[in-house]
């Protein structure tokens, strides 16, 4: 064991201690990300592993078909003044998509009425390949660097254990990581359980970049807002639906489109140059924030429409991969250290979950042409050559009829980059300011059922968790920490109580009745 090491150190698979948990290293606290990130890449590789076949989070979730109609504008001007994208460049253009809905915690039968951002992703058919927009109905994220990913989901999922999802593992983890707090106001709002699919936002969450043919990035922020309108459930009314239908959204989505009653959304981007924006009290980078409408409005690109329901759940749904890192020429990366993360791990999910030749299945095959020199592994079925292309030939460069690059259409996008490598935390985390700021915007009730669903789970909490998270919560908002701790003291505790879902109450006594209620029978 090491000078430094104790018992409790944390170390690798290998034995090696960690010495930092916190951050990848990056080139400067901002990014972007180093491929030699050891230990993050283990770490994050036997996460994407820990479920066989169904997905470690968002594995319920429905999906259907449609078409994305581009407005081939951002706002009043050409949107070829930002992105070369082909998808967005002409008035009406229409391309096919694929959109999976899901809720990110809990496994593939559970109710659809939980506590829990819900996933909105999808996928772009276009004429240069797909497009993968991967995103959730909330605009934000619990934490900006993706270290920290496998702790907060081990943290928000069941117990290993009870197998019962636990509030007190859920504010332990927040209350050492005061980045949460602008998630978690929105989560134990109203917002945290939106009504349906169909009436319920979707963001990109994380920054991205758009790059027109000079080679020339901007930032970008998506937004897709739903037509229907927006409407979310107080946790009575998500527990009530519960009692009688745990299976409502997907129903919803279906029978909707089914009638011809189709879901739109409209997709809208905030544009913001290339720079750590000084001006600014946040890093433009960090997806704990929000952009400022009034200093980065919602410029309109396009809309979708869904129209087609999946033939097979299975087939589609189920096997439907999607990945971050799957952009199309005019899109790019930005150094979001958490798209950064993602970007790695969700392709590695679904290279484990559906296997290596994933992309060959019909839903996740692009439907233009493909021709690789890659073959090989479980399930291949086909294998992608070009027509005339000398099947001897499965490498580059070659002279013998082998595949060639293609001339890069637009020039390319070279940004400068330079600093030291490091894994530290960004300069501007500003973590309470927007998370008082949002308290302060939502309406009456909405305050009311935020302090009420936090003091119902958190006054079972360990008194060192409540203490933290109360300061924490003054941080944001005087009225916000002065709220919960009066709901705190008023609180009733019970001893015997057990915590479940997040924000769901009288858990203990659910146990108890089901046990008085039932009806006794003889064995047969």
């Amino acid at each position: 064991m090491g000078t430094n090491e104790k018992d409790d150190s944390l170390t690798n698979r290998q034995g090696h201690p960690i010495t930092n948990n916190q951050s990848i290293r990056t080139v400067g606290n901002r990014g972007p990300a180093t491929l030699e990130n050891y230990d993050f890449i283990e770490k994050i590789s036997h996460f994407d592993r820990e479920r066989v076949p169904e997905r470690v989070v968002h594995a319920r979730g429905a999906g259907a078909h449609g078409y994305f109609e581009a407005y081939g504008t951002a706002g009043d001007e050409p949107v070829s003044k930002y992105t070369r994208a082909k998808l967005f460049q002409e008035k009406g253009k229409k391309t096919p998509v694929f959109v999976r809905f899901s809720s990110v915690i809990h496994g593939g039968h559970s109710p659809e009425t939980l506590r829990d951002p819900r996933g909105f992703a999808v996928k772009f058919y276009t004429e240069d390949g797909n497009w993968d927009l991967v995103g959730n109905n909330l605009k934000i994220f619990f934490i900006r660097d993706a270290m920290k990913f496998p702790d907060m989901i081990h943290a928000f999922k069941p117990d290993p254990i009870t197998n019962i999802q636990d509030s007190e593992r859920f504010f332990d983890f927040c209350a050492s990581s005061p980045e949460t707090l602008h998630m978690v106001t929105f989560v134990y709002s109203p917002w945290g359980i939106p009504a349906n699919y169909r009436q319920m936002q979707g963001s990109g969450v994380n920054t991205y970049k758009w790059v027109n043919s000079k080679g020339e990035g901007v930032l970008v922020k998506y937004h897709w807002e739903p037509k229907q309108g927006i409407k979310n459930l107080t946790q009575k009314e998500a527990e009530e639906i519960q009692g009688k239908n745990f299976n409502h959204a997907t129903q919803d989505l279906y029978e909707a489109i089914e009638r011809g009653d189709y879901p739109e959304w409209e997709l809208f981007v905030q544009i913001m140059s290339d720079d750590e924006h000084p001006e600014l009290d946040f890093d433009p980078l960090d997806d704990t924030k929000l952009w400022p409408k009034e200093q980065f409005p919602w410029l309109p690109v396009g809309k979708m429409v869904l129209d087609r329901n999946p033939e097979d759940y299975f087939t589609e749904v189920e096997q439907a991969a999607f990945g971050t890192g799957v952009l199309v020429d005019g899109l790019d990366f930005s150094d979001d250290k958490m798209l950064q993360g993602r970007t790695f791990s969700y392709s590695d999910t679904q290279r484990h979950r559906v296997g290596a030749n994933y992309l060959q299945l019909p839903i996740n095959a692009p439907k233009k042409r493909v021709a690789t020199n890659q073959s090989g592994g479980q399930m291949q079925y086909k294998v992608d050559r070009a027509p005339g292309q000398n099947p001897h030939i499965n490498y580059e460069p070659s002279i013998l009829g082998g595949l060639k690059e293609t001339k890069q259409e637009g020039k390319e996008h070279t940004p400068h980059i330079e600093g030291n490598k490091v894994r530290q935390k960004i300069d501007r985390e500003n973590n309470f300011g927007q998370a008082g700021q949002t308290y302060r915007e939502f309406e009456d009730w909405e305050r009311d059922e935020l302090i009420s669903n936090l003091v119902n789970d958190l006054k079972n909490c360990h008194k060192d968790i409540q203490s933290k998270m109360l300061e924490m919560f003054y941080e944001c908002d005087n009225d916000y920490g002065k709220r919960v701790e009066e709901g705190l003291k008023n609180a009733h505790v019970d001893a015997d109580d057990t915590s479940g879902p997040l924000g769901e109450s009288q858990t203990r006594q659910a146990v108890n009745k089901a046990e008085e209620e039932g009806h006794s029978a003889d064995p047969y």
